[in-house]
């Protein structure tokens, strides 16, 4: 079975970004992006009410790292890598299958301009190449046209459609499920 056991903390970078652990004081801007209602159009999960709410979630975050379930980078530019814009990670793990999915978020302020591409790039060379995963899934609403074509250019391949699957709001909305092999690109 894979283990997701990394001392210290892996930090990824790109041409022009670092990717790293996120920390107490990505607490303002997590909260602000988790508010915005353009950036979770398309994020299914419960608004933050308070900025304790994130704080309890950046230390779930990093325990869940610590156990081994999950590794979520915050996206930040090299020339100011204190300062979060995004987020990306492997937030599900299914660690026997050598499996995990992958999820990622950006500030309005940096859409369109191949930041989450880049990243997501650097995530799933580190997802087969360290973690030696065998697939990469990604589960999207079906209404955000942006994340469906960002899968499809990195070589993912639309795997399912579920109808009502996600109950959220007082809503049951679908869910499209995207899968990427390893022996699907060439690393």
């Amino acid at each position: 079975m894979l283990e997701l056991s990394f001392s210290p903390f892996p930090v990824l970078e790109t041409e022009r970004l670092i990717l790293r652990e996120h920390n107490i004081d990505d607490a303002t801007a997590l909260f602000d992006m988790r508010k915005d209602e353009e950036v979770m159009r398309y994020i299914d999960r419960e608004r933050p009410k308070t900025i304790e709410d994130i704080y309890a979630f950046i230390r779930k975050l990093n325990q869940d790292f610590k156990q081994g379930q999950s590794l979520a980078w915050i996206i930040a530019l090299k020339d100011t890598p204190q300062q979060m814009i995004g987020s990306i990670g492997y937030w599900r793990t299914d660690l026997p299958n050598h499996r995990a999915e992958i999820g990622y978020m950006l500030h309005p302020d940096y859409w369109r301009k191949g930041i989450i591409s880049e990243a997501l790039k650097a995530s799933i060379d580190f997802g087969f190449n360290e973690i030696n995963l065998h697939s990469i899934n990604a589960n999207i609403n079906p209404g955000n046209d942006a994340s469906r074509a960002l899968l499809l250019k990195h070589g993912f391949v639309k795997e399912a459609y579920f109808r009502e699957n996600y109950y959220f709001n007082g809503k049951f909305l679908d869910s499209e499920i995207y899968g990427l092999l390893k022996s699907d690109i060439s690393l």
